[in-house]
C-alpha cells in the first residue's frame, strides 16, 4: 500500500469517526433518565400544579395530565414509526425534512435549537434564584443569582464534554432523588386512603371535574410539564439497538411521566381535600411561594426535614434539566453541522465522542441569553424563567405538529410501513390534539408567561419568525449551491 492510499484511508476513517456519535452508549433506562431530567419532575409539580389547581380546573387537574399524556402518546405512535426508518441526532428536523422537504426541515431545525436553548436559559433563571437563596440561608453568602448561573454553565460544559455516559450517571442520581420522594408521598397517601375527604377519585378524574373552571389553563400547563420527552430520538445514534431501544424508551417515558404527574397532583389535592385544594393553592400563589402548596403536605407526612431537603432537590432538579437540554442542543448543532446546514466544524468530536465545538457554541448561546437579564436587573423568575419557558413550549408544540404531519406524508409517499394505525390514524389524531393544544397555549399565553399582552405578542411572534428564517436560509443556500 503506497503512502497516498494510506493517507486517503486515514482521512476517510477519521472523517467517519468525527461524524459519528458514540454508539451503544445508552440503554432504555439511560435514555429514560435523560427524558425525566428534561421533565424536571419536582420543578414541574412545584411550579405548574399550584397554578393549575388555583386558576385552572381545581381538583380536576390530574385529569388534565391524563389528557395531555394521551395526546402525547398518540403523537408518539407516528414518531416511533418514523424513528424505525430515520435514526439521526437531529430528530425533529430530520423527520420533518424527510416528510415535508429540506426547506421545512431546515426551518424546524432552527426552531428546535431555539426551543432547547431558550428552555435551558429559562431554567438558569429559576435555578440561579433558588441556589442564591439556599446559599444565603445556609452560609450567609449573599451573591446575585447570575453568579450561580454562570458558574453552573462552566460545570455543565465540563459534564457535557465528559461524554454521554457521565451525563447519564449524574442525571440518574438527581432524578432518582426527586422522583422517589414525590412517588413515595403519592403511594403513601394512596394506600392511606387519601386526606380528610378521602381519595376523591370522581373529584379529580370524572368528565365533569376535568371540564370545571378553566380546563384550558390546566391542559396548557400539563402539556408544558411534558416538554422534553422527544429526547428519546435525539439519542438514537448513541442507543444500543436503536430500533428497539428508542421505541421502548419513548413509550415508557410518556407512560411514566403521565402516571407520575397524574398520581402526584391527585394525592396532593387529596391531602388538602378536593373542596379545599383550590383555596390552598391560591393562598400559596398569593404568598409569592407556590412551592408551599406542594412542600407543606409532604412535610406533614414525613416530617419537617422535608422543608430543608426539597428546596435542594428543586435546585438539583433544575440542574438536571439544564444538563439535559445542553446535551440535546449539542446534538442538534452537531447534526446540523454534519448535514451542512451550519459550519461543519460543529460536528467535531472530542476523545469521548461528545460534541466538542457544539458544546462551546451552546454554552456561548446560553451566556448570550442569560446575561442581558442580569445586566438589566430583571427578576430571573418573573421574566427570564416565565417568558422563555412559555415561548419554548409554544415552539415545541409547533414542532410536534409539523412532525406528525410529516409522518403522514412520509409513509403515504414511501410505503415503508403498511400499519394504518401507526402511520395514519394515530398521527392524524395527534395533529388534531396538538392543534388544540397550540390554540389553548395561544389563548392563555399571557397567563403562561405571567407577563403583559405586549410581551406575550412579542414572544409569540418569535416562533414563526425563527421558523421562517431557518427556511429562508436554506433556500438561499440551495440557490447558491445550484450551478
Amino acid at each position: 500500500m503506497d503512502s497516498q492510499t494510506a493517507a486517503a484511508e486515514r482521512t476517510v476513517r477519521d472523517t467517519s469517526t468525527a461524524a459519528t456519535l458514540k454508539p451503544n452508549a445508552l440503554g432504555v433506562l439511560g435514555i429514560l433518565f435523560f427524558v425525566l431530567s428534561a421533565q424536571a419532575p419536582l420543578t414541574g409539580i412545584a411550579g405548574a400544579a399550584p397554578i393549575s389547581v388555583a386558576i385552572g380546573n381545581g381538583a380536576g387537574t390530574p385529569a388534565a395530565y391524563v389528557l395531555a399524556g394521551a395526546m402525547i402518546l398518540l403523537f408518539s405512535v407516528g414518531f416511533v414509526a418514523m424513528g424505525r426508518h430515520v435514526v439521526d441526532a437531529g430528530a425533529f428536523y430530520t423527520y420533518i425534512g424527510r416528510g415535508l422537504g429540506r426547506t421545512a426541515g431546515a426551518g424546524s431545525a432552527g426552531l428546535a435549537l431555539f426551543s432547547y436553548c431558550v428552555i435551558q436559559a429559562a431554567m438558569y433563571g429559576l435555578y440561579g434564584s433558588i441556589v442564591s437563596g439556599l446559599v444565603a440561608q445556609h452560609t450567609g453568602l449573599d451573591l446575585p443569582w447570575w453568579v450561580w448561573a454562570l458558574a453552573t454553565m462552566v460545570l455543565v460544559k465540563v459534564l457535557g464534554a465528559a461524554g454521554i455516559e457521565m451525563g447519564a450517571r449524574v442525571l440518574a442520581v438527581f432524578v432518582t432523588a426527586e422522583f422517589s420522594i414525590l412517588l413515595v408521598f403519592g403511594l403513601v397517601t394512596l394506600f392511606k386512603g387519601g386526606g380528610p375527604e378521602g381519595l376523591g377519585v370522581t373529584h379529580s378524574f370524572s368528565p365533569s371535574a376535568a371540564l370545571q373552571g378553566a380546563p384550558g389553563v390546566a391542559v396548557m400547563f400539563a402539556v408544558a410539564s411534558m416538554f422534553g420527552f422527544e429526547a428519546t430520538a435525539i439519542y438514537g445514534e448513541e442507543a444500543r439497538n436503536p430500533r428497539r431501544t428508542v421505541p421502548r424508551a419513548t413509550y415508557l417515558s410518556v407512560l411514566v411521566v403521565t402516571g407520575f404527574f397524574a398520581l402526584t397532583s391527585w394525592t396532593l389535592i387529596s391531602s388538602y381535600g378536593a373542596s379545599k385544594a383550590s383555596e390552598a393553592a391560591g393562598k400559596a400563589l398569593a404568598s409569592g411561594d407556590s412551592t408551599g402548596f406542594v412542600f407543606a403536605p409532604i412535610a406533614a407526612e414525613f416530617g419537617g426535614w422535608v422543608n430543608q431537603v426539597l428546596p435542594i432537590l428543586l435546585a438539583t432538579s433544575l440542574f438536571a434539566g439544564i444538563l439535559t437540554f445542553h446535551n440535546s442542543a449539542n446534538r442538534y448543532l452537531f447534526s446540523l453541522g454534519r448535514d451542512g446546514l451550519l459550519p461543519q466544524g460543529l460536528c467535531r468530536l472530542n476523545t469521548r465522542h461528545a460534541p466538542a465545538a457544539a458544546g462551546w457554541v451552546q454554552t456561548v448561546i446560553a451566556l448570550a441569553l442569560v446575561v442581558p437579564f442580569a445586566l438589566t436587573g430583571k427578576d430571573p423568575v418573573l421574566t427570564l424563567f416565565s417568558w422563555f419557558s412559555g415561548v419554548a413550549v409554544l415552539a415545541m408544540m409547533l414542532l410536534y405538529l409539523l412532525t406528525s404531519v410529516s409522518v403522514v406524508v412520509f409513509f403515504r409517499r414511501e410505503r415503508l410501513d403498511n400499519r394504518v394505525w401507526n402511520t395514519l390514524v394515530a398521527p392524524v389524531l395527534g395533529v388534531l390534539g396538538l392543534a388544540g393544544a397550540i390554540w389553548l397555549i395561544l389563548a392563555n399565553f399571557t397567563t403562561l408567561i405571567g407577563g403583559s399582552i405586549g410581551t406575550a405578542v412579542g414572544l409569540t411572534l418569535l416562533v414563526p419568525l425563527v421558523l421562517v428564517l431557518g427556511a429562508v436560509k436554506e433556500r438561499v443556500r440551495q440557490r447558491r449551491a445550484t450551478p
